[in-house]
């Protein structure tokens, strides 16, 4: 026993001096070198669980995930309580997928370890794979109690709020990140959008302004500013359009085209490939107008390429994937990646459905991947960005003539809207109107809370003080804090807040159902509805807006005048007040669109999906000609 002992101990003095080495190669970026140097602590040690230890965490930052897996086996045959080994271990599972082999893993390494707070954050992570969030959340409390100053598991915490519809507590979180770490890029980012989807806009602006000036002039800082300007009442549509163009010329500068556009034959009538790029191929609002479109391309003359570039995959990304001719897995490639896949694809029109809203990819437009580059539907405003020259609307939601300062893109006017409509949810169809059972009218909210300005909450005050027996419903405000304010901003002195019921986030199903309670819905300004515009209309409720000059504040007048409903249409903030209190008076009026609404609908060119596609298409084969003609 004692000889095997001393032999054990002979072999790991060297084993060990090459593991010193290791160090030092790691230290210095030598990957190859520390590996190599590994291997040979182990042939000379091979018992010895620290040298397989070393080689697997070598080799997982190599990207040899499963070299590491057999190295990390290696230390448990030699020392099965190693908390390390099971911990890294765990953290390959949850990489591949495999939630419950990396919760047992992790909780092996914390049998052996409990105070390991690294360890509970794996556990978190684990947890959440497998939808198991409110254990998920213990367990970053565990990993916090341990070690309070942990920043990423204060970030993580966070996510999981946000998750959990719980604001607040998200946004407690995330200052206090931010408190550990003035630098933290993502939580600037998260709190940013936390604020806006509470309806704190100025809040959000604040947010990004007060980054150290490194943080705040990230792209996605910037990017996620842009958005939330156009909500914004306090920033001038004149200022809003420069800041697009400054922000893109930066971006261009930064992307230039590395590759050629490919020289695909110059042919106007050929058959073109479309390139959708999107991140809301999924249960979201634009899916509402993405889905009629997949699914009516004509085919003979186009072939269609989607580009997920979101994490979600949902029975409607299922659907969308079915609907495409090529689906492409985009989220993990970075822009210079994807631009390199739409090349390699050798798409002839690259359309993009983001913008600014979301996980931007226009880094990869900047580069020209395709000859034709088109913004459509996600973002309602001019990107400012030459290398996407043209963007997709309609004649009322960017007037000819009234629009074109606004923007570096050439407008390309749908025949009737840039809206086609198809509910994610099947819902019967309109009851009674409310205000006839219970005696009042009753005004509804369904917009985005970031869409809920100052002025929206004036003019609130106003309608609710003019029309004194009604009652208003705000739909998707889940956090308390800003509940409270907006309950107090539009009940001001004169309304009794008891008038006023707001009502946080809820499925699909209950959202439809609360149009039952509304008698008019009240349209946002300076950023009006879109989907939510054709919901309340597809529920028989009539949406009453006002418009601005920002393309952003036109979309329900859009949709309301190619229903032949513009007299719901005011065209200055006092007149809004006055239309919504003439409306609450006509009850007829109220009841016989309530009936008629949804069958308008069908009736339109909202909801005639074969028409709205070939219109469509039409405006793709004009670009590509113009683009074939600049070839000759």
């Amino acid at each position: 026993m004692l000889k095997r002992l001393m032999a054990r101990l002979a072999g790991e003095a060297p084993a060990q001096a090459l593991i010193d080495a290791g160090h030092r190669a790691e230290s210095a970026g030598q990957l190859a070198d520390a590996c190599r140097l590994y291997r040979q602590a182990v042939a000379a040690a091979p018992r010895f669980a620290r040298a397989h230890l070393n080689l697997g965490a070598a080799l997982e930052a190599s990207g040899d995930a499963a070299g590491a897996e057999r190295a990390y086996a290696a230390v448990l045959e030699f020392d099965p309580a190693n908390p390390y080994a099971s911990y890294n271990l765990g953290n390959l599972a949850a990489a591949r997928g495999d939630a419950a082999a990396a919760e047992r893993l992790v909780r092996r390494a914390l049998e052996s370890k409990p105070e390991f707070p690294e360890a509970y954050v794996a556990l978190a992570n684990a947890l959440e794979q497998g939808a198991r969030r409110e254990q998920a959340l213990d367990a970053l409390r565990a990993a916090l109690a341990q070690r309070p100053q942990y920043i990423g598991a204060w970030f993580n915490c966070a996510l999981l709020l946000r998750q959990l519809q719980r604001p607040d507590e998200a946004e407690d979180a995330l200052r206090r990140v931010l408190e550990l770490d003035r630098q933290h890029l993502d939580a600037y980012r998260e709190l940013g959008a936390l604020l806006r989807g509470s309806g704190r806009v100025e809040e959000a602006l604040h947010c990004y302004r007060s980054a150290p000036a490194a943080v705040s002039a990230a792209p996605t800082i910037e990017s996620a500013s842009l958005l939330t300007a156009l909500y914004a009442d306090s920033v001038a549509d004149s200022e809003l359009f420069s800041r697009h163009r400054a922000f893109a010329e930066r971006l261009a500068k930064q992307h230039a085209p590395h590759r050629p556009t490919h020289a695909g034959a110059a042919q106007p009538q050929r058959r073109l490939r479309i390139g959708y790029v999107s991140d809301d191929f999924c249960l979201h609002p634009a899916a509402a107008h993405l889905l009629p479109v997949l699914a009516r391309h004509d085919r003979s003359a186009f072939e269609v390429h989607c580009y997920m570039t979101g994490p979600n995959d949902d029975h409607v990304t299922a659907e969308a994937r079915e609907l495409a001719d090529r689906w492409h897995d985009a989220a993990p490639l970075d822009d210079a990646m994807l631009a390199d896949a739409v090349r390699d694809a050798r798409i002839d029109v690259l359309v993009d459905l983001i913008g600014h809203a979301g996980r931007t990819r226009l880094g990869a437009f900047a580069r020209r991947p395709a000859p034709v580059q088109v913004s459509w539907l996600g973002y309602l405003h001019s990107l400012g960005l030459d290398s996407i020259p043209y963007r997709l609307t309609d004649a009322r939601a960017d007037p000819p003539g009234l629009a074109e300062a606004l923007h570096t893109e050439t407008l390309l006017r749908l025949p009737a809207a840039q809206w086609c409509y198809r509910p994610l949810l099947a819902v019967p169809g309109a009851e009674s109107l409310p205000c006839e059972g219970n005696g009042f009218i009753t005004f509804g909210s369904f917009n985005h809370p970031a869409k809920l300005s100052p002025t929206v909450r004036r003019l609130w005050h106003e309608i609710l003080a003019r029309v004194p027996r009604a009652r208003l419903v705000v739909a998707g405000i889940s956090s308390p804090r800003a509940a409270d304010a907006l309950r107090r901003e539009i009940a001001g002195r004169e309304v009794d807040a008891s008038r006023i019921r707001i009502v946080p986030r809820v499925p699909l199903d209950a959202y439809f159902a609360l149009f039952a309670e509304v008698d008019i819905a009240l349209d946002a300004w300076p950023y009006s509805g879109g989907t939510t515009t054709c919901d309340a209309l597809w529920m028989g409720v009539p949406v009453l807006t006002v418009t601005g000059l920002r393309s952003v504040s036109r979309s329900s007048a859009s949709l309301l005048g190619t229903l032949g409903l513009d007299d719901w249409v005011a065209t200055d903030l006092d007149g809004y007040v006055v239309l919504a209190e003439q409306r609450s008076g006509e009850r007829s009026l109220l009841a016989r669109l309530r009936a008629t609404l949804r069958a308008r609908m069908q009736a339109s060119p909202l909801m005639d999906e074969g028409g709205f596609t070939r219109g469509l298409e039409n405006a793709y084969r004009r670009m590509w000609a113009a683009w074939c003609q600049n070839r000759a």
